[in-house]
C-alpha cells in the first residue's frame, strides 16, 4: 500500500472515532416514580389481628395492599412493601424509614378503622410533633403530604360513591394518637409524602362485608391507584378525569 493510501486510511480511522455511539445520543430513560405501601400493623401500637365482623384489620389491609401493588406495578411504578408478610412485626419509625431510605414519592399507610362511624377517610400531617427526640415533619412534607391525600379522596369519592361513606380528608391531629403527640409517628419520622387511609370501619357490618369481598377489596385498589396516579403519575397511569 503507498504512503498516500496509508494516510488516507488514517484519516478515516480518525474521523470514526471523532463520531459518538450512536447511543449515547438517547436521552436517559425517566426514573419510574417509588410508591411506598405500608399494610397497617402488626406494629408497636397494636397487632391488628382482633376479629371484627369476619375480619381482622392486619388481614384486610395485607390483602388490598397486595391488589394495589399489582396495580401500580402495571402502571409503571416501583413498588416497595414495608413488610413481607402479613405477620411480620414492624414498628412505625421503621415503616417510616423505608420511605425516607427510598427516596419515595409517596408513601401510602393502609388501616382499617373502629368506631360508631362508618366509611372511609384519608389523614395526613397537620402539624409537627417530637416523639423519641426527633421532630417532625417538615412543612414542606406536610404541605405535599396534604396535596396527595386530597388528589387521593378525589378517586376515592368518584370511585366509591354509593359505596361507602366518604370521610373526607383529615388531619393526623384528628386521629387518637395525633391528638396526643400532634402528628403520627410515622409522619413525624417522613421525610417524604405520606397519607394514612381508612379504609373502612370494620365494626360496621356493612363496611366489614364490603371490604371481605373480592370485589370490594379490589375497587379500593383502583382507587387508591388511581389517587395516586393524579399526585403523581408513571408511563401507563390511567389519565385521570376533570
Amino acid at each position: 500500500m503507498t504512503i498516500s493510501r496509508l494516510t488516507s486510511a488514517f484519516a478515516s480511522l480518525a474521523m470514526l472515532a471523532a463520531v459518538p455511539a450512536v447511543h449515547s445520543q438517547r436521552p436517559p430513560r425517566a426514573a419510574r416514580p417509588v410508591i411506598v405501601i405500608d399494610p397497617g400493623h402488626p406494629s408497636e401500637v397494636s397487632n391488628g389481628a382482633e376479629l371484627q365482623n369476619g375480619t381482622t384489620e392486619v388481614a384486610t389491609a395485607w390483602q388490598v395492599s397486595l391488589r394495589l401493588r399489582r396495580l401500580l406495578t402495571a402502571h409503571g411504578y416501583r413498588v416497595v412493601m414495608t413488610k413481607s408478610a402479613e405477620r411480620e412485626l414492624v414498628t412505625n419509625v421503621q415503616r417510616a424509614e423505608v420511605g425516607n431510605r427510598e427516596k419515595a414519592a409517596l408513601v401510602v399507610r393502609l388501616h382499617c378503622d373502629a368506631s360508631p362511624d362508618s366509611g372511609y377517610a384519608i389523614y395526613h400531617p397537620d402539624r409537627s410533633a417530637t416523639v423519641q427526640g426527633h421532630t417532625g415533619p417538615s412543612e414542606s412534607v406536610m404541605q405535599r403530604s396534604q396535596a396527595a391525600a386530597e388528589s387521593l379522596h378525589v378517586a376515592l369519592a368518584r370511585r366509591l360513591a354509593g359505596k361507602l361513606k366518604d370521610g373526607g380528608v383529615r388531619g393526623d391531629s384528628r386521629t387518637a394518637i395525633g391528638a396526643k403527640q400532634g402528628a403520627l409517628t410515622g409522619s413525624v419520622f417522613s421525610d417524604v409524602p405520606v397519607v394514612l387511609i381508612e379504609m373502612v370501619t370494620l365494626s360496621n357490618v356493612n363496611d366489614a362485608r364490603f371490604i371481605r369481598d373480592a370485589k370490594g377489596q379490589s375497587l379500593m385498589a383502583q382507587a387508591i391507584a388511581e389517587g395516586i396516579g393524579r399526585y403523581v403519575p408513571a408511563s401507563n397511569s390511567p389519565r385521570p378525569r376533570p
